[in-house]
């Protein structure tokens, strides 16, 4: 069983746009669609597509449109009831792949309802394979609460703990590394730019450039206790260090319609493999599978197993020490 906490989950609308994006003018859209999202709920969504067991712990009214969503959608979730709507989002799509993303910033949670969210993953997380920590933070709620919920996850639920992985940016991604060694995850995922803010060092367009520096900065994470550090790069593929090695994965070019949760898909691609007990580099070529695959599907479309191509992936070994 993977667990995923979507902290502040969304109603995502994707408008396709006939042409480049006019700032100021008026365009006619060629297709429109609606999902409930947000970046864990997509990690879910894609398992689920695959059928691995999996639980969206998210906020939500019973009647607001995302917990609608989901229930629709047949996903299996908790909903914490929060008398509030959640937020909706809107990303434009143009015919060459390129996204763009206008994200409210979501309801306000007070301590009381942050103190119900953590109870929630708490009582579902004994005994899973997996938590998966995933997205913003939603206003009132403190940039290190992924951090405490971490080292609360590990400390109640002792040995019955799951891995857990992170993937979220900013401050959020930052304060699972300063806020000791008992809340730093066993698995982050960032891409280029989060990478590069994280660790301190070189710029996004760098990392994506060069696969060899993607791994050495991203083993310096391993130095501050991560078990692993899956890169992704976009259209460049993905870097995956661990404390065996590091690797790096292309897929052949795809013909782009959103990149709207391509890193999630390539994350849920990674914990199906790593669930099925595929080795590192095998977890990597699924993981840059699945996120080829979302990329090549309308809107917030997300891949199941079956339409990605693991095979079509080349998968090579860095010279890059694990720490």
């Amino acid at each position: 069983m993977i667990i995923t906490l979507t902290a502040n989950p969304s109603l995502d609308r994707t408008v396709e746009l006939p042409g480049s994006l006019i700032r100021g003018g008026v365009q006619r859209a060629v297709a429109a669609s609606q999902q409930a999202a947000g970046k864990g709920v997509n990690v879910s969504r894609t398992l689920t597509a695959s059928g691995v067991a999996n639980l969206a712990v998210l906020p939500g009214d019973p009647e607001d449109p995302v917990i609608t969503g989901l229930r629709q959608d047949g996903l299996a979730y908790v909903g914490l009831p929060i008398g509030q709507a959640l937020r909706s989002n809107i990303t434009l799509t143009e015919p060459d792949g390129t996204t763009t993303k206008i994200n409210e910033p979501g309801p306000h949670l007070d301590g009381n309802r942050q103190e119900e969210l953590a109870a929630a993953v708490l009582a579902k997380c004994d005994g899973a394979a997996w938590l998966v920590l995933a997205g913003s933070l939603p206003p009132g709620v403190p940039a290190d609460f992924y951090a405490r919920l971490t080292v609360r996850v590990r400390e109640e639920l002792g040995s019955a703990a799951p891995r857990i992985a992170v993937d979220s940016s900013g401050e959020p991604l930052r304060q699972a590394f300063a806020a000791g060694p008992a809340a730093v995850p066993d698995l982050v995922k960032p891409n280029a730019e989060e990478l590069a803010e994280l660790a301190g060092v070189h710029s996004e367009a760098a990392l994506e450039a060069d696969p060899e520096l993607t791994a050495q900065t991203a083993a310096l994470l391993l130095d501050k206790g991560a078990e692993a550090v899956l890169a992704t790069l976009g259209s460049k593929g993905a870097v995956l260090v661990t404390r065996e090695g590091a690797w790096y994965a292309t897929h052949p070019p795809v013909s782009a319609r959103s990149t709207v949760g391509a890193g999630d898909s390539s994350l849920a691609g990674y914990l199906l493999a790593h669930s099925s007990g595929a080795g590192a580099a095998d977890c990597l070529r699924q993981a840059v599978a699945h996120g080829a695959a979302a990329a090549a599907l309308p809107g917030t479309t997300l891949p199941a197993l079956s339409q990605t191509t693991p095979d079509a992936v080349v998968v090579s070994s860095l010279s890059v020490p694990a720490p």
